[in-house]
């Protein structure tokens, strides 16, 4: 790329040179310096332009019209112009580096909150996607999580309601919440209750002022999978129910009555039932958040998740995951509204 500047300078240069007098193509030496910001940091950019000097002065001696007040001008005018370039393009680059500083911490701040699902747990395999609506960033009000004990395994996937800081911060609080009792082997019951209660105390406690603050709640399937039984026990705070792929055939696990959303209180308080339905080997479950199935193409069209589903014969969760997401992105025509996660778990008999 520097050889453009460097052939800029040259042409204008013999140019000036060749071209009548009455003709004056030295003014146009600024392009080079120009150019070199654009891709070259302010050392480089400093040195086109000391090189646009040093042809304009040659040029000019060379007709011995250097010591001219119209012609002296032009010497200084391009020096301080490629001065204020190179000062522009050291500001551009101090603030680019700052960028990338506050991106990295961001980026690890996102990390942390909502870690990459493994892709082996226990006689799980499993797979997941999550598409931020907010360019730039990889986590919104959506979220999803897994934890061990010492015989099943728990996942939940859930939507905040809302968006924005407050989206994010409901989200982190039952990601964290989830994380911190997931592990010990109490009832499934008392693990959603235990969600729901720290999401509502924590609102309560904070009193946040930012608009649609204690507003919100969380819609979660919260899921326990034994590896000993071929059952997965699901309960459903409001969320759409996950949906089921067994030979070719597509089922929602709709239980006859879920509970209200998280973060409701005493509203939800002892209503949290949980259910169990057949998950055997081979089986492969979906869960998904309401930003798949309210994705809507420029006809206002709801990708139709159902009817992508039956006859899928991929190569396990991960090509599952890409399939949908490919498929979704191309019926949006990659302008998401909402944020959307898909998660891919598939049975493979007992923990190996």
């Amino acid at each position: 790329m520097a050889v453009i500047p460097l052939l800029v300078i040259v042409l204008i240069t013999l140019g000036d040179v060749f071209t009548p007098a009455s003709i004056r193509l030295s003014p146009l030496l600024i392009a080079a310096p120009a150019l070199t910001a654009s891709f070259a940091g302010p050392l480089l950019t400093a040195c086109i332009g000391l090189l646009a000097v040093v042809a304009q002065v040659i040029t000019n001696a060379s007709e011995g019209l250097l010591t001219q007040p119209g012609r002296l001008a032009e010497v200084i005018t391009l020096a301080l112009v490629s001065a204020l370039i190179v000062l522009f393009r050291a500001v551009l680059d101090r603030h680019r580096r700052e960028l990338n500083r506050v991106r990295a911490v961001a980026d690890v701040a996102q990390r942390v909150l909502l870690r990459p699902l493994p892709g082996r747990v226990g006689p799980l395999r499993i797979a997941s996607v999550y598409l931020a609506a907010e360019p730039g960033a990889e986590i919104g009000g959506d979220l999803y999580a897994a934890a061990r004990t010492a015989t099943t395994t728990r996942l939940i996937i859930g939507d905040v309601r809302g968006s924005g800081l407050t989206a994010v911060a409901d989200a982190s609080l039952v990601l964290g919440a989830f994380r911190a009792m997931a592990h010990w082997p109490v009832p499934l019951t008392d693990l959603v209750a235990h969600l729901d209660t720290a999401l509502y105390a924590e609102r309560a406690e904070n009193r946040d002022t930012a608009p649609g603050a204690g507003e919100s709640f969380v819609t979660a399937a919260v899921l326990e999978i034994p590896d000993d039984r071929p059952v997965v026990r699901l309960v459903n705070c409001g969320h759409p129910p996950p949906i089921l792929l067994r030979d070719s055939r597509v089922e929602e696990l709709q239980g006859p009555a879920p509970a209200l959303p998280l973060g409701l209180g005493h509203l939800a308080a002892g209503s949290y039932q949980a259910e169990d339905f057949p998950f055997g080997e081979g089986d492969q479950l979906l869960l998904y958040t309401d930003g798949v199935v309210e994705a809507r193409d420029a006809e206002g069209t709801f990708y139709p998740l159902a009817e992508r589903l039956p006859g899928w014969d991929g190569d396990g969760p991960q090509g599952l995951v890409d399939h949908l997401r490919r498929d979704l992105l191309s019926h949006i025509g990659g302008h998401q509204g909402d944020d959307a996660a898909m998660v891919v778990l598939e049975r493979h008999g007992t923990e190996s």
